[in-house]
């Protein structure tokens, strides 16, 4: 199964759920440091479609600017969420990951199991 992360190594959680991916037997992994090689803005919008969740689920507001950018408002878009996120990686909460069988965000790591 092939299955890719998008990851930030200085997050535990993403740690974790990397751990979890690389002891799965029959893995084929691939590891996209999202902060250098962020994903497009479409490519972003299709992973929250096929995750069932909004960008406004997806938006990361601890230790982003979020809140200063307004993201955080009941009437903040999902259109400049995603246009936010496609500029500023640090607001797309991680980790996400995408296999064959879907796509979570992997908040507990655990999650990261329904798709395996």
């Amino acid at each position: 199964m092939k299955a890719t992360i998008w990851h930030n190594p200085k997050c535990g959680t993403s740690r974790k759920t990397l751990a979890i991916l690389e002891e799965t037997p029959g893995v084929e992994l691939t590891v996209v440091e999202y902060l250098k090689h962020p994903p497009s803005r479409a490519r972003l919008k299709q992973l929250f479609d096929d995750a069932g969740m909004t960008p406004q689920e997806g938006l990361r507001v601890r230790g982003s600017p979020a809140e200063e950018l307004g993201l955080t408002k009941a009437d903040a878009t999902a259109e400049q969420i995603l246009d936010a996120m496609a500029e500023e990686p640090i607001l797309i909460n991680r980790p996400l990951v995408e296999t064959d069988k879907g796509v979570r965000l992997c908040r507990p790591q655990e999650l990261v199991h329904e798709i395996l």
